[in-house]
C-alpha cells in the first residue's frame, strides 16, 4: 500500500523556480508590453505573468544548457532547435534558439479573443487555422524580444498543424454536443453510457488529447454557470481575453457506486492515473488524481473509502454499498454526480494568492480560511454557492439515515453547498497536494456541519 499511494511523492523545485524567474525577468527586462500585462494581470485579475507563460524562447549561449541541466531540465531528444521540459515540476517549457531574440508566449483560451480584448488589429495575424489545435499571434516586439499569446486544444507541439478537410466541422459538432450534452438521465449508470456514446466517436475523429480539451471546456462552462464566484472571477478574466487557461485542477466528486465507471470514462478521454490518496480512517475518504499529459487537463476525484479499501485499486474495481454516507456520498447524495446533473464540485486555477482573495472581496465574493498555507502551496475555497435539493433526494437520504429530520427541514428550506472556486498559488514548480489539508475542508463543507446561519451563497 505505501509504495502505490506514495508512487508520485512531488517535491517542489527551488532551482528550477529560481532559473524560471531569471529568465522571465530578463526577458521583461527587454519587453516593456510583458511588463505591462504582468501589472494588469495582477490588478485585474488577481494572477501573476509566470502562471500564464506557456513557453520560453532564449538565444543559445554556452551557459544555458549546463544551467537547465542543473536545475532537473531535460532536452527532447528529437527536437530541432532544442525544446527543454521538467518532468518534477510545474514550469513552462524552454526553447533554445540559434535566434539572438528572446520570446515568452501567454497562453489563453483563445488567441482571438485576447486580441480583440487589447485591440490589436487584423494587421496582426494569427498563426494557425480558427478551430484550430493550436494558433499563435505576436503581440509585441521590442528590438530583441517578442511577446506571443498562444492556444492549445490537446496539442504539445510549437507550429501549428494542417487541419484535415473533414476537422473544422468535426470540431463544431463535438464541441456542441458536449456542452448540449443531457446530464440527469435518471439512472447514473445510463448518464455515464450517454456520455461514452457523445466521447467515443469525438476520440475516433480528433484524438483523445483533444477530445478531451473540447469535453473539459464544456465542464468549465457548465460548472460556471453553476457558481457565482466562478462567474465574476471569469468576467475579470475575460476582460483582458484570458479564459480560464489558468485552471489547475477540476474536481468531480463521485458516489461509490459511479467512481470506476467516473474513472474509466475519463481514461477513455485519454487521461492516466496519477497519485492517489487516503486521509485515513477518521477522514473517511480518499481521491485518485488523473491526469492528461497532451491536453493538460488534470483531474481529482474523489470517493468515501474505507480503511481496508485503500490497498487495492480502487480507482477501477467497483466498490460495494456502504452502510454510511460521508460528506462525498452525501454531496453526490442530494445534488447528484458532479459528472452528470451537479457538475464539478470546484475548480482550481492558479493565482496570486493574496491578490485574489483581496479583489474578490471587493466584489462580494468571500473566502474561506485558508487549508493549505505552505510556502510552495497555498489554498482557500471561496464561501460555498447554495443550491436548492431536490426534495425527492433529501427524502431518501433522511430514509436512509444519512440526515436527520433538523438537517432534511434545514436543506429544504436554506438549500445544501453545492460548489465552490478555488484559489491556489503554486511555488517552485510544486505538483503536488496537501493530504491533511484537503481532508479539513472537506470535513469543513459537510452540509451535516453546517448551522442554519452559516449557510449563504457564494
Amino acid at each position: 500500500m505505501a509504495n502505490t499511494l506514495e508512487q508520485f511523492d512531488w517535491k517542489p523545485q527551488p532551482e528550477a523556480a529560481r532559473l524560471i524567474g531569471q529568465l522571465l525577468d530578463a526577458f521583461c527586462g527587454r519587453c516593456s508590453a510583458a511588463r505591462q500585462l504582468g501589472e494588469d494581470l495582477l490588478d485585474q485579475t488577481g494572477t501573476r505573468l509566470t502562471d500564464w507563460i506557456d513557453h520560453l524562447a532564449v538565444p543559445a549561449d554556452a551557459s544555458i544548457g549546463p544551467r537547465l541541466l542543473a536545475a532537473g531540465f531535460a532536452p527532447e531528444e528529437s527536437s530541432s532547435p532544442m525544446i527543454w521540459h521538467h518532468a518534477d515540476g510545474m514550469f513552462p517549457e524552454i526553447k533554445i534558439d540559434d535566434v539572438p531574440v528572446w520570446r515568452a508566449a501567454v497562453k489563453v483560451d483563445s488567441v482571438a479573443d485576447f486580441l480583440t480584448a487589447h485591440r490589436v488589429s487584423n494587421e496582426s495575424s494569427i498563426e494557425g487555422s480558427p478551430l484550430g489545435q493550436f494558433r499563435k499571434a505576436r503581440i509585441a516586439c521590442d528590438k530583441d524580444a517578442e511577446l506571443w499569446v498562444v492556444e492549445r486544444h490537446g496539442y504539445r507541439g510549437w507550429e501549428a498543424p494542417e487541419m484535415a478537410p473533414n476537422q473544422l466541422e468535426a470540431v463544431q459538432f463535438h464541441q456542441e454536443s458536449f456542452r448540449r450534452r443531457k446530464r440527469n438521465i435518471g439512472d447514473c449508470q445510463a448518464g455515464f453510457e450517454h456520455a461514452l456514446q457523445l466521447i467515443r466517436p469525438a476520440v475516433r475523429e480528433l484524438g483523445a488529447a483533444w477530445a478531451c480539451d473540447l469535453f473539459s471546456a464544456a465542464e468549465r462552462d457548465y460548472w460556471t454557470n453553476r457558481n457565482r464566484a466562478a462567474r465574476v472571477q471569469k468576467a475579470r478574466q475575460d476582460a483582458l481575453g484570458l479564459g480560464w487557461a489558468n485552471h489547475d485542477h477540476h474536481t468531480y466528486r463521485s458516489s461509490r457506486k459511479c467512481f470506476a465507471t467516473l474513472v474509466s470514462v475519463l481514461e477513455e478521454l485519454g487521461f492516466r492515473c496519477r497519485e492517489r490518496f487516503y486521509a485515513g480512517r477518521e477522514a473517511g475518504w480518499g481521491a485518485q488524481v488523473l491526469e492528461q499529459p497532451e491536453a493538460a487537463v488534470v483531474v481529482f476525484a474523489d470517493v468515501d473509502l474505507a480503511s481496508d479499501e485503500v490497498s487495492g485499486d480502487f480507482a477501477h474495481t467497483p466498490l460495494p454499498p456502504s452502510d454510511h454516507l460521508g460528506t462525498v456520498g452525501l454531496w453526490c447524495r442530494l445534488h447528484g454526480e458532479a459528472f452528470l446533473q451537479a457538475g464539478m464540485h470546484h475548480l482550481e486555477c492558479q493565482f496570486d494568492f493574496s491578490a485574489a482573495r483581496e479583489q474578490l472581496q471587493t466584489q462580494g465574493i468571500r473566502t474561506m480560511p485558508p487549508f493549505t498555507d505552505l510556502p510552495y502551496l497555498k489554498q482557500a475555497f471561496t464561501e460555498g454557492e447554495i443550491w436548492s435539493v431536490d426534495a425527492n433526494n433529501i427524502t431518501a437520504a433522511l430514509a436512509d439515515g444519512a440526515i436527520t429530520k433538523e438537517q432534511a427541514e434545514r436543506f429544504r428550506t436554506s438549500g445544501v453547498i453545492g460548489s465552490h472556486l478555488e484559489i491556489l498559488q503554486r511555488n517552485e514548480g510544486y505538483k503536488g497536494f496537501n493530504k491533511s489539508g484537503i481532508n479539513e475542508i472537506i470535513r469543513d463543507t459537510d452540509p451535516r456541519r453546517q448551522k442554519s446561519a452559516e449557510i449563504r451563497g457564494g
